[in-house]
């Protein structure tokens, strides 16, 4: 059994006769994972903890001991007081804890080389947590909004690949994904590598070279229930990576 472990979100919604607070996800992440031969686990936002190792993210730590994969999935923006600076007019409110939470589990995957695939908001979060920053409003970039055409609708991308990396031995030299975002990478953080952006220059993929897979990409790969490529590459890549640990123990 390979289990993968995806991030939530935290929200006040509606669901049956209830108005409160739900951590929750769309199923069509469960259904990817799933598809791919993984078993999903969800990991809601909570405190980063205070356990071994003395650091922030050792509770994350605790957690990652648990799980063979790692996705960071979509969801609100990340606080820009998180790489140094206040926030635009449309910018999100914050959601400190999953903010805390998702840069903690991120940090520490990397730190021990868990196979980590991070979508959307997830590949904000991984730049911000390496040290980059981010565009808090992509129309202002670009002048139109073709990335998130409206509030619950996808937009069509076109994404070139670059030629000779692991993002392209994926998915091959071009892609059609499917978009909703208006926030993107600005400043790359150090460590990571990019690996695919759209015709108006965005940047929509990158990894991390020196881990044996730490993909992000910024559209929504679980929508797309023909093509589950990168589920199944981020399934295999925690197979290894449990079947490393085993060996290490014996």
């Amino acid at each position: 059994m390979t289990v993968i472990g995806l991030t939530t979100y935290a929200e006040s919604a509606r669901m049956l006769v209830w108005h409160r607070e739900f951590a929750l996800l769309h199923a069509s992440y469960l259904e990817a994972t799933e598809r791919a031969g993984g078993v999903a686990i969800l990991l809601p936002p909570q405190p980063a903890g205070t356990g071994r190792g003395g650091a922030e993210r050792a509770g994350a730590d605790e957690v990652l001991d648990r799980i063979d994969g790692l996705v960071l999935t979509g969801g609100a923006d990340v606080d820009p007081a998180r790489y140094g600076e206040a926030a635009a007019e449309r910018t999100s409110a914050p959601r400190a804890a999953r903010d805390e939470w998702e840069i903690a589990l991120a940090q520490a995957a990397l730190h021990r080389d868990l196979p980590l695939l991070a979508i959307c908001r997830g590949l904000q979060v991984l730049n911000v947590a390496l040290g980059g920053s981010l565009h808090q409003h992509l129309p202002d970039l670009t002048g139109d909004e073709r990335h998130q055409p409206e509030p619950g609708v996808f937009g069509a991308v076109e994404v070139g690949i670059e030629p000779g990396t692991r993002t392209a031995g994926l998915i091959g030299p071009r892609l059609r994904v499917s978009c909703h975002h208006h926030q993107a990478l600005a400043r790359l953080a150090p460590g990571l590598k990019v690996t695919g952006r759209a015709d108006d220059g965005t940047v929509e993929a990158v990894e991390v070279p020196d881990r044996a897979f730490a993909v992000g990409v910024q559209w929504h790969p679980e929508e797309d229930s023909q093509d589950v490529r990168l589920f199944t590459a981020l399934v295999a890549a925690a197979q290894r990576y449990r079947k490393r640990l085993r060996e290490g123990m014996s």
